[in-house]
């Protein structure tokens, strides 16, 4: 039986992440001296120096350190997962679970997920973060989140998923347009009228190749950040704009009429993914929040073929 104690290893993961036993010491509200007589003790029962002690200077971790920092987040995750199993007795999820997501997913994909799981797990508490697909991979994998929510478009190593739904780019373009009565539009089509391009990665790159794959220049007239900044212009009429999400109504935020369009030839699919460190074992609120957003079907009018009707998650 290990004699270490997991208030030991608590207090070194403070001192690794603070750099010094002062700061750790003000980060856990305790002495100075109980910091590191427990630093002390846990070096000696585990015979191995950890970190290097300089006054003035802080701490460095030696090799023996580092890893035992990996090793002891993982070790302390897993207590806090048993104390909060314990405390429910195994039959009510409680405790925190933070998602993530792309954001311009996050409008049309988080309101279910929250109101399906909220009437599920009511003691777990849920959080929602949105950032970009550059920025949500990164967050996940630094262990800011437990799971992410982005387009299948240049995700890193080092994660597994689960598909949500498929959705594929269409045209906006103001109510009055030429086409507006089209059943479908060539990008052709629009070669010379001017085009808002929302230039948020990697949705305006998969925008300019579907451009490129068509052997058309498009006429950029302006290019922006944001999502909804993007279709009031265009319903202001500054030109038409390539989307992939597709929101319930065809209105700008300011309530002027938009008007969407399929591109001919079709443009390639894009899968919309549920992901998670493949080398993190997902806490029982994570499971319950991957299968429910597997299962429900995010959004009205994808088929049936194109959602997984359960999903299996190991790990």
């Amino acid at each position: 039986m290990p004699r270490y104690t997991l208030r030991q290893l608590n207090y070194f993961m403070a001192v690794a992440e603070a750099g010094s036993i002062t700061g750790a010491a003000q980060r856990l509200h305790v002495s100075h001296t109980a910091v590191s007589s427990a630093l002390s003790e846990l070096e000696r029962l585990l015979h191995a120096q950890l970190l290097v002690r300089r006054k003035a200077h802080g701490v460095t971790l030696t090799p023996t350190g580092s890893y035992l920092l990996s090793r002891a987040s993982e070790l302390l995750e897993a207590a806090e997962e048993l104390e909060l199993s314990v405390a429910s007795s195994g039959e009510e999820l409680v405790g925190p679970l933070v998602v993530g997501s792309y954001v311009t997913v996050a409008p049309t994909v988080l309101p279910p997920l929250w109101e399906g799981f909220a009437a599920r797990h009511p003691k777990v508490e849920l959080t929602f973060v949105t950032g970009t697909q550059d920025e949500i991979p990164m967050r996940l994998l630094d262990g800011e989140l437990d799971l992410a929510i982005v387009y299948d478009m240049a995700l890193p190593r080092g994660v597994r998923s689960v598909l949500l739904y498929v959705t594929t780019a269409h045209i906006i373009m103001p109510s009055g347009h030429r086409l507006a009565d089209a059943e479908a539009i060539a990008l052709g089509d629009l070669a010379e009228d001017p085009m808002v391009l929302l230039e948020a990665p990697p949705s305006s790159e998969h925008t300019m190749r579907l451009f490129e794959d068509a052997g058309v220049e498009p006429r950029i007239r302006y290019r922006t950040t944001d999502y909804e900044f993007t279709r009031s212009l265009v319903a202001r009429g500054v030109g038409y704009a390539v989307m992939v999400q597709r929101p319930a109504a065809d209105v700008s935020y300011e309530g002027l009429p938009l008007v969407a369009k399929p591109i001919v030839p079709p443009a390639r699919p894009v899968r919309v993914l549920m992901i998670w460190p493949e080398a993190v074992r997902l806490s029982d609120r994570a499971r319950a929040m991957v299968v429910l957003a597997a299962d429900s079907g995010l959004r009205s009018g994808t088929s049936a073929a194109a959602r997984p009707a359960g999903v299996a998650i190991s790990g």
